[in-house]
């Protein structure tokens, strides 16, 4: 293992999309759906402890989950815990780990990853990120994990390398032609048939100086909040410090906020096979234990006639869930919230806007 190799685990985010499993008392990457035992975020990083050494590997969340981390990775040092007061999105979070990274080791390499990602082949993944690393730190360049698309999802970014279908295809880091977060339905359809277009995974590799370097460029409103981090992180003030910090912080990506700008961005075209668990289309997805008409069942006796690609979930094993002539739907039973609802992703996510209103707080 190399010494100055890090990993930032990013565990902040709410997990409003697998609501109401997740809440926000215990999102998702705390919580173990599909029954092995592990949490999101303890598989994350015991995945990562293979190749990066645990001394380095650095957790970011936000204060109020402080204590679920230090329950699940009970040997977590305790200044590779770094709390967030409250999120802001994925670069303020990566601009708190840079600055503090760069106050440690000022040759530190790191992999950046969330914390609720499935990885099919362990073996490919370390040799992947590895390579990744590698190349980030001698050319000094961003360099994110692609992997081939499976469907036209509007919830993951694009990005088009030099080379066309060649260069998604390529055993080396290919240089990036676009970068394109989110796009429309229409526009991810055509992505996927043009064959030219690699999903972003969401992990990234880069020395914590060429990150420090573009976000200082295209995200100053951001890296100017952290205006005196030489000082401040890793003493008695920091606390102090990120809290003023976030008080003014914007909330943006680091996707939107650098990747879609720098002339540095890299791709490493991967095959470990993989899933963001964003969503419960998603888990449905790659659920392994659907019946024969395609539905992923977890609930203790179901009675199901003429259904099919459901997702049923039960948190009360001695309840009979009945259903009839369901068709991709959701039916999640949890102790104070039933949802029956359709599983596409639009469609909840804008059913779940509605949760948002004053008289459903306790129900978040």
């Amino acid at each position: 293992m190399d010494k100055n190799q890090y990993c930032i685990i990013m565990a902040g985010g709410p997990g409003t999309r697998l609501w109401p499993i997740s809440r926000t008392g215990m999102p998702k990457q705390f919580l173990e759906i599909a029954g092995t035992g592990k949490s999101f975020l303890r598989y994350t990083y015991d995945r990562y402890a293979r190749f990066i050494p645990k001394d380095n590997i650095i957790i970011v969340t936000t204060a109020k989950y402080r204590d679920l981390v230090i329950a699940q990775l009970p040997e977590l040092k305790e200044e590779n815990l770094l709390l967030e007061p409250y999120g802001r999105n994925t670069a303020p979070c990566i601009a708190y780990a840079t600055y503090t990274l760069l106050k440690r080791d000022p040759d530190a390499v790191m992999v950046v990853s969330p914390a609720d990602h499935l990885i099919f082949d362990e073996a490919i993944f370390e040799a992947n990120v590895l390579n990744a690393m590698e190349y980030a730190r001698k050319e000094k360049v961003l360099m994110t994990i692609g992997l081939t698309p499976t469907r036209p999802d509007t919830n993951y970014g694009y990005i088009q390398v030099t080379g066309g279908k060649n260069g998604c295809h390529a055993d080396t880091a290919v240089k990036v032609k676009t970068f394109t977060e989110k796009p429309d339905s229409e526009l991810a359809k055509v992505f996927v048939e043009s064959g030219e277009f690699l999903w972003n995974s969401g992990i990234f590799a880069w020395t914590a100086r060429t990150i420090m370097e573009e976000m200082e460029k295209y995200i100053p409103e951001v890296t100017k909040l952290f205006t005196g981090w030489e000082k401040a992180l890793g003493s008695k003030a920091e606390t102090d410090f990120i809290n003023r910090a976030y008080t003014d912080c914007i909330n943006i990506s680091i996707d939107y906020g650098v990747m879609e700008k720098t002339d540095r961005a890299w791709l490493y075209p991967a095959s470990f096979g993989w899933a963001d668990i964003g969503s419960w289309e998603s888990l449905l997805e790659f659920y392994p234990d659907k019946d024969t008409f395609g539905n992923a069942v977890i609930a203790g006796k179901t009675l199901m006639d003429g259904d099919y690609r459901n997702m049923v979930i039960s948190m009360d094993k001695g309840k009979l869930i009945a259903i009839k002539g369901l068709k991709d739907y959701l039916v999640i039973d949890t102790e104070d919230v039933l949802v029956i609802c359709p599983k596409n992703d639009k469609q909840f996510k804008d059913f779940m806007a509605g949760i948002a209103m004053p008289e459903y707080e306790k129900y978040r």
